[in-house]
């Protein structure tokens, strides 16, 4: 790893006279060349944790994701079916998906764990296999194997419950799987981890391996059509398309190859990545909606813009707040689509609209277009909405704009004060875009509300229109300020 500092979306100059500011305002200049880093990254690494149940995928999850300290924000509704996690090793930071929220065998064993390591694996630039050492390979692992095989994703293999030396043979017996050397872990006690993770870190790329088709790169910019269940995800994009298309090819079990469809729209060619037709059965409610939620995160992994999809002739439900929540907290441009609006009867327009302000106000600033995917209603509108979105979620305020604009905030609407102290925002600067993500350093703790006002204004003034925007704020250290002069 180089020492060199990343600037994030900053130039060198305009690097070089920011930290200037920073110096003479009494930060400490590593903190400030971290946050910036921090804020600069572009998108995550993935890494999938696969593997057949009760093998520890879940213990060794938070066991990861514990290294830091709230990495995982406890929102109301959310934690129970969140399937990806940002984690952090040795200073590099990566997401990781979790395949073991639903353990239940109603599909048959081999399948269910088949379907859900191909969601997981389908997102995911390298993956850990978990196998209980204790038991060793089973046929299940051997099927899990071969799917590893066919995808082509570099593989870290985990030999869980090696509580001690004596399960160290254990897992050297899992060299036979052909996956290379098996890492002894135990993922309740922490043993070995370290030494796995570092390896994770090694088959992990710098940043995914999936560069986002821009203008530069000429590819098509990459669609994720998502919404719940039988919303009408593959009406749409079978409209879309101007013909039938088949969305997901079903093999034997749950297994299926992924379909993502070049549609040309707007006289303009993007990619619209697979989420339509998780396939449901009668017996297999309680595992749809874990299944639907890992569909949803791999395909937002590998979009940019996410196109939810609601059905308006329903009550905006708890898990349309899900997937919205999945597709902001992903950081990907959104463009929410109201599905079968011309069966609306005046009475649940009205109350739709009331739902909207009262439902939706997380994605207040996404373009929202009204649809039907039955007769084609108004699909013409949803390429300026995608490209709205794309373009707020491009934007950069350069960092002598964004002060000014900064220091007018403040004189204008100040902090309230608080215990005698009234925090001010000293400077700040946008350190990535893809989304808009920002650094303010402030001399004291700023309160949420002040922070939702300045994103509030931020919108206001430079549009960001159909993204979700990053605030984070760096506090002054007094002491370290006075023992800097001190010294």
């Amino acid at each position: 790893m180089n020492d060199q500092h990343d600037h994030g979306a900053l130039g060198d100059a305009e690097y070089a006279e920011f930290m200037e500011l920073a110096a003479e305002e009494g930060f400490d200049i590593e903190d400030v060349e971290g946050a910036i880093e921090e804020a600069g990254h572009g998108p995550l690494p993935v890494l999938a944790v696969v593997g057949r149940p009760n093998v520890g995928k879940s213990t060794l999850v938070n066991r990861i994701i514990g290294r830091r300290e709230a990495v995982v924000e406890d929102k109301p509704g959310v934690t129970r079916d969140r399937v990806t996690y940002e984690a952090e090793w040795a200073g590099r930071r990566f997401k990781v998906v979790d395949t073991g929220g639903w353990e239940q065998d109603v599909l048959g064993i081999d399948a269910s764990v088949a379907a859900q390591a191909e969601y997981a694996i389908e997102a995911a630039d390298a993956v850990v296999f978990v196998v209980d050492a204790k038991v060793g390979a089973t046929d299940t692992d051997e099927a899990v194997v071969r799917l590893l095989r066919r995808a082509g994703k570099p593989v870290v293999l985990c030999a869980n419950k090696v509580d001690g030396q004596s399960g160290e043979s254990d897992a050297a017996s899992l060299w036979s799987l052909g996956l290379g050397m098996p890492h002894p872990v135990s993922s309740l006690h922490g043993r070995g981890t370290g030494d796995m993770l570092d390896a994770v870190l090694e088959a992990l790329p710098e940043a995914p391996e999936q560069t986002f088709g821009g203008a530069a790169l000429g590819g098509p910019r990459r669609i994720a059509l998502i919404g719940r269940p039988n919303v009408g995800k593959s009406s749409l994009l079978n409209k879309v398309a101007k013909e039938d298309r088949v969305v997901v090819n079903e093999l034997a079990g749950t297994t299926r190859d992924p379909v993502d469809e070049l549609i040309e729209l707007g006289g303009i060619t993007w990619k619209f990545v697979d989420t339509a037709g998780i396939r449901k059965k009668v017996h297999l409610q309680q595992g749809a909606d874990y299944y639907a939620s890992l569909r949803t995160a791999a395909a937002v992994e590998k979009a940019e813009v996410a196109v939810i999809l609601i059905d308006t002739t329903e009550t905006i439900s708890v898990q349309d707040q899900r997937i919205i929540t999945m597709a902001v907290e992903a950081g990907r441009a959104i463009v929410i689509a109201y599905n079968k609006w011309d069966e609306l009867d005046e009475e649940r327009r009205y109350y739709l609209e009331r739902e909207i302000e009262t439902e939706m106000q997380q994605v207040a600033w996404a373009p929202r277009v009204n649809v039907s995917a039955l007769t084609g209603r108004h699909m013409e509108k949803l390429v300026p909405a995608i490209e709205t979105a794309l373009a707020g979620w491009e934007t950069r305020v350069p960092t002598g704009r964004l002060n000014a604009f900064l220091g007018e905030v403040v004189a204008a609407h100040p902090h309230p004060i608080r215990g005698g102290k009234q925090p001010r925002i000293l400077f700040g600067t946008q350190a990535g875009s893809k989304p808009p993500r920002f650094v303010l350093f402030a001399s004291g703790f700023l309160e949420h509300g002040y922070r939702r006002f300045i994103e509030r204004r931020l919108r206001e003034e430079f549009g960001f229109e159909g993204t979700p925007i990053h605030i984070s704020v760096r506090v002054r250290e007094k002491r370290g300020a006075q023992y800097k002069k001190k010294k």
